[in-house]
């Protein structure tokens, strides 16, 4: 048997937690209880193409993570990652490849300078972390739109 494909069907539902990242601006929104509670300034790809646009899920958090590219100990100041790891399924992956980070270059927030993450400062992941579930829908793209708009064009804010 077939079933119809249902294209009109919200990614989030009205007044759960969601996270906007809009490379166009390098700033990140948190939208919950059917509004934006905070926009962050934050650094993305180097290049549009690293930091991949799409609608993704949350599958792993982590506080003090480890940095796997270079052995480097969650909570060691050498550690890019910073203090919080929210980890999303971008491209596939499970969740341990992109993800919305601290850093250990606060100058880098605002830049075009990752790899593909999106970096934060250790107080607004910290922030961010606290708020946001496994299984929260991320909204990467690169965008005119206010987050409001963005928001409720994904079911988010009614």
């Amino acid at each position: 048997m077939l079933f119809p494909v249902l294209h009109d069907v919200p990614a989030v539902a009205p007044g759960e937690p969601f996270v906007i990242v809009n490379k166009a601006l390098n700033k990140v929104a948190f939208i919950n209880g059917n509004k934006v509670q905070e926009v962050f300034s934050a650094g993305t790809g180097k290049s549009k193409e690293l930091t991949p646009e799409g609608l993704f899920t949350v599958t792993v958090k982590a506080v003090n993570p480890y940095y796997r590219k270079k052995n480097i100990p969650g909570g060691d100041p050498r550690n890019p990652l910073g203090s919080r790891w929210i980890g999303f399924d971008a491209l596939n992956t499970d969740g341990r490849i992109y993800g919305i980070h601290g850093t250990n270059q606060p100058e880098s927030i605002g830049k075009y300078i990752s790899n593909g993450c999106v970096r934060l400062s250790k107080e607004n992941i910290e922030k961010l972390y606290e708020q946001v579930p496994i299984g929260t829908q991320v909204l990467i793209t690169s965008s005119s739109k206010d987050f409001k708009t963005l928001a409720k064009e994904q079911g988010a804010i009614k």
